[in-house]
């Protein structure tokens, strides 16, 4: 409508930051290229070239790479490192006149539920500041949830968008594995790894989604297919068939609240004249095993460049060659990503390879066939995206196994490598957020956005 220039919006959304600088949502904001981009952007809104991302002023999370711009993963050992190049994401995003304002925190090499892994400091929820989060891209989701900015970019290795965007009350958007370019993100696990947008509407995130998506010849394993035009087919012109995880709702440390929410959205989505049947899945014990499993055999590999030698941090008091690399790997990752090298090397090691990674891959094919077979009779799998809402801050941080199964709904997504959203559907007595997780077969992103579109408009 031309009430807003971009400029007074980005100078707007600078504010709220200062304001809310106790999130620690930000590492670093980009102020005076934002503003600058901003000016430039308004030109281009009334000269008539506007991209379709004008005034989009988005936030990218600390593990996507943007030229010229520090990039540390939220970790002490890339300290001091600009990116040489841009990630395919942030490029396209450019292309189409979006405003990035900064690069926001997260937990440590993307590992972690809580955003309280960062070398940088907890990333606070924005509702009470005595609870986390949610993990791994916390400093994106509570971006967008305390309206920091319009949207932001994260990553998804095992719930690391839907989790926080769960606890925060956004959306939050996991796209089939190959379907979005992971050029230019600093990889945990590379064959669970997918970038995804956090946002206010399934609109914006649709329409991200249509700019990001699509084949880029510096990913071999991005798929060539075509991206359908997300945003003008947000209607689903047939009843759906939904099933849901009888495991899942009888699960014993699902929240009361949550389950009783749950059972209420399938009693409307009946009402509205879709199919809602329970399905058995005899193997949901097994999917946080074998996704610890495999992401860390492949974290032990992709970390093993971080070396002290090339760039980043190195430890002053090393003497050599070998102490180089072991103090500056030492002290520069933090615990929880030491816990998770130690383990992937563990199970990469010559006596126990097969009876660990060997093993892990097998049953990962299991849950995948498991998994297919569902979506050979239904559209959609519906389930909790988290078994309750935030937890204090430290209270789990003792326990790694007990923070491990903070992920018990959303693994199952880049196990099998389906998309999947976290919808902001449900308020706890307790004044804050959760949301409902839908899943749908691998590049039926078209058929999710549209249906989750069709829940959240109502």
């Amino acid at each position: 409508k031309g009430s807003i220039s971009c400029h007074s919006l980005t100078q707007g959304y600078l504010s709220r930051i200062v304001e809310n600088k106790h999130l620690n949502a930000f590492l670093e904001v980009f102020e005076e290229e934002a503003l600058t981009r901003a000016k430039v952007i308004d030109e281009n809104l009334q000269n008539g070239t506007a991209g379709r991302l004008a005034g989009m002023v988005i936030g990218l999370k600390d593990n996507i790479c943007y030229q010229g711009h520090s990039v540390s993963a939220s970790s002490k050992i890339l300290r001091g490192f600009d990116s040489l190049f841009s990630a395919t994401v942030v490029e396209r995003i450019l292309a189409e006149d979006a405003i990035i304002i900064g690069r926001t925190n997260c937990d440590e090499f993307a590992m972690g539920s809580s955003n309280e892994n960062s070398a940088f400091g907890n990333v606070l929820h924005h509702i009470d500041n005595s609870k986390v989060p949610g993990g791994s891209s916390g400093g994106s989701a509570v971006a967008v949830a305390a309206d920091l900015c319009l949207a932001t970019l994260g990553s998804d290795t095992g719930g690391s968008i839907r989790q926080p965007a769960s606890f925060c009350g956004v959306v939050g958007y996991k796209p089939t594995y190959g379907r979005v370019s992971r050029w230019g993100l600093i990889p945990y696990a590379s064959s669970f790894d997918q970038i995804g947008p956090f946002t206010h509407t399934v609109e914006d995130a649709a329409l991200l989604m249509e700019i990001i998506a699509g084949a880029d010849e510096q990913d071999s394993t991005v798929s060539q297919k075509d991206v359908p035009s997300y945003t003008k087919q947000l209607t689903l012109k047939k009843g759906a068939k939904i099933a849901y995880i009888k495991d899942c709702m009888e699960s014993p440390g699902l929240d009361p609240e949550i389950k009783k929410h749950l059972e209420g959205q399938i009693a409307q989505l009946r009402a509205d004249g879709h199919t809602v049947n329970s399905v058995d899945f005899p193997y949901i014990d097994y999917m946080v095993p074998v996704y610890y499993v495999l992401t860390t055999a492949e974290a032990s590999s992709n970390l093993a460049r971080f070396d002290g030698v090339h760039y980043g941090y190195r430890s002053e008091s090393a003497t050599d060659i070998p102490t180089t690399y072991t103090k500056s790997r030492t002290e520069g990752f933090g615990e929880e990503v030491k816990r998770r090298i130690m383990l992937g090397t563990f199970v990469l090691s010559a006596g126990y390879y097969d009876a660990y990674y060997r093993k892990g891959q097998k049953a990962r094919r299991l849950l995948q066939d498991k998994t297919n077979d569902i979506f050979e009779s239904y559209d959609f799998i519906l389930s909790p995206t988290t078994p309750h809402t935030a937890f204090e801050i430290g209270r789990k941080t003792t326990d790694p196994t007990e923070m491990y199964l903070e992920d018990i709904f959303t693994v199952q997504a880049n196990i099998v490598g389906c998309c999947a959203i976290s919808l902001p559907t449900g308020k706890h007595s307790n004044g804050l957020s959760f949301g409902i997780q839908l899943m749908a077969p691998s590049f039926k992103d078209q058929d999710l956005l549209a249906f989750s579109h069709q829940i959240m408009n109502k």
